[in-house]
C-alpha cells in the first residue's frame, strides 16, 4: 500500500478563524497528502470543528513580544525536526524561518505562502529596530525561495520588485455556496426594524475605520452598526461606544467559526471596508471581508484603496468613500439606503461576482502547485 505523502503546515495564530490555511490544507487533502496543520492555542481560542486533517495546538508560555516569536519559531523547528514531512508550508515571514532550515538542510520542499506584505503592517511601522530584525530574515531568506504564494498582484508586485521572486496569485475568496442557513436578527439580539450596517473581521485593528465608522452612526438614519470580530482595538470601541451613548446603534458580536459566520453576514444591508492608506501593508490589501460580502450578497461602502476598488468597479457592487470624516461616512450610508434603484442593482451584479469569485477558481493554482510533490 502505498504510504501518502506527509505535508506539515505552520502558521502563528490559533487556526479557528483562519479561513486561508484551512482551505488550502483542505485542497492538500483532495490531492492526497496526509496533513498537519500547526499553530497555537490561547486563553480565549474557540474550540476546532472536526477536520479532514490533524491539527496540533501548541499552547505556549509567551503569548506577545521577542520571547513569544523566539519560543514559537524553537517549538516549531523542534516539532519539524521530529516529524516526518515530505513538504513543509511556511504562512507568514513569522513561520518562516525554521521551516527554511528544515528546507535547506533536510531537503525538503518548501512553500511560503505571505497573507501581507508583512515588514509593511502598521505594527511594525512606529517599532524600527523590531522592523529591522524582520526585514534582515526576510531578505535573507526570501530571494533564495522557489514557490511563493501571495493574496494580490499588488503585493506580488512589490516582493518581486524588492527581491525578484515571481510570486503566484491565490485570492482569499470563499468556496461558492448557494444556499446555507441565515438566522434572524431576533435570534442574535439586533432590533428587527433597523436596517444593518456590518463592519466583520478578525483583525480589527488600528486604521481599519471602525472609530469613524462608531462615530457616523449618530447620522444614520434607521439603522445601527454591527461590529462582527475581534482585534486589537476591541476594548477600544466597546469603551467608545458606551462614552458616546450608543449601546442602541452599535452592537458587537464576537468571531463566529468560518462555517457559521455567511448566516450572520446575510443579515447585513450594507458591508464597510474601511481601511486606511496608512502603510503599505494596508494601501495593498484585499481583505477577506470583502469577499464575504460578496458572496453573502450585500452592497459594499469601501475605502477606494487599489485592490479593493479594483473588484468593486469590475461588478459595480458599491461605493468609495472619498474620506473618513464620521459624518461624509453617514451621508454616504443614507444615501445608499435610500437609492433603491442602486441596491437592486448592486445586489444583481454580487450575484454575478460570487459565481465568478470563488476558492474553486482560486485553488487551480493550488492544485498545479502541489501536485508536483503529490
Amino acid at each position: 500500500m502505498r504510504v501518502k505523502k506527509r505535508v506539515v503546515v505552520s502558521v502563528v495564530n490559533d487556526l479557528s478563524t483562519d479561513r486561508r490555511v484551512g482551505r488550502t490544507c483542505q485542497t492538500l487533502v483532495g490531492l492526497g497528502f496526509e496533513v498537519l496543520l500547526v499553530g497555537r492555542k490561547l486563553k480565549h481560542s474557540l474550540p476546532l470543528p472536526g477536520r479532514s486533517y490533524e491539527t496540533l495546538r501548541m499552547r505556549l508560555v509567551f503569548n506577545k513580544g521577542p520571547f513569544f516569536y523566539a519560543e514559537f519559531n524553537i517549538r516549531i523547528f523542534l516539532l519539524l525536526f521530529f516529524k516526518r514531512a515530505d513538504l513543509l508550508v511556511a504562512n507568514d515571514l513569522d513561520t518562516l524561518m525554521p521551516n527554511y532550515i528544515h528546507h535547506r538542510f533536510r531537503k525538503i520542499p518548501l512553500v511560503y505562502d505571505t497573507h501581507e506584505y508583512f515588514t509593511g503592517v502598521p505594527e511594525l511601522m512606529h517599532r524600527p529596530q523590531v522592523q529591522k530584525v524582520w526585514k534582515a530574515i526576510e531578505k535573507w531568506i526570501f530571494p533564495k525561495l522557489r514557490h511563493v504564494i501571495t493574496v494580490n498582484e499588488s503585493i506580488a508586485n512589490l516582493y518581486h520588485q524588492e527581491y525578484g521572486v515571481n510570486l503566484q496569485i491565490v485570492r482569499n475568496i470563499p468556496h461558492q455556496v448557494s444556499t446555507g442557513q441565515v438566522l434572524s436578527k431576533k435570534e442574535i439580539g439586533l432590533p428587527e426594524n433597523k436596517r444593518i450596517v456590518l463592519l466583520q473581521g478578525a483583525g480589527i485593528n488600528i486604521d481599519r475605520g471602525a472609530e469613524e465608522a462608531i462615530d457616523a452612526m449618530q447620522w444614520v438614519e434607521g439603522g445601527i452598526l454591527v461590529i462582527l470580530g475581534g482585534g486589537d482595538v476591541m476594548g477600544q470601541l466597546r469603551q467608545r461606544v458606551v462614552a458616546k451613548g450608543f449601546a442602541d446603534r452599535v452592537f458587537f458580536i464576537p468571531g463566529q467559526p468560518p462555517d457559521l459566520l455567511r448566516s450572520y453576514t446575510c443579515l447585513a444591508d450594507i458591508g464597510l471596508t474601511l481601511d486606511k492608506d496608512t502603510n503599505v501593508n494596508y494601501r495593498y490589501s484585499l481583505p477577506n471581508k470583502l469577499f464575504d460580502y460578496i458572496h453573502a450578497g450585500v452592497p459594499i461602502l469601501a475605502s477606494p484603496l487599489p485592490e479593493v476598488k479594483k473588484i468593486i468597479d469590475q461588478y459595480d457592487i458599491g461605493v468609495f468613500i472619498e474620506n473618513h470624516e464620521p459624518q461624509h461616512i453617514a451621508t454616504k450610508i443614507n444615501a445608499m439606503f435610500a437609492d433603491m434603484e442602486s441596491m437592486s442593482k448592486w445586489k444583481k451584479n454580487l450575484g454575478v461576482a460570487a459565481t465568478e469569485l470563488t476558492w474553486e477558481n482560486e485553488e487551480k493554482v493550488l492544485n498545479k502547485l502541489f501536485q508536483r510533490y503529490a
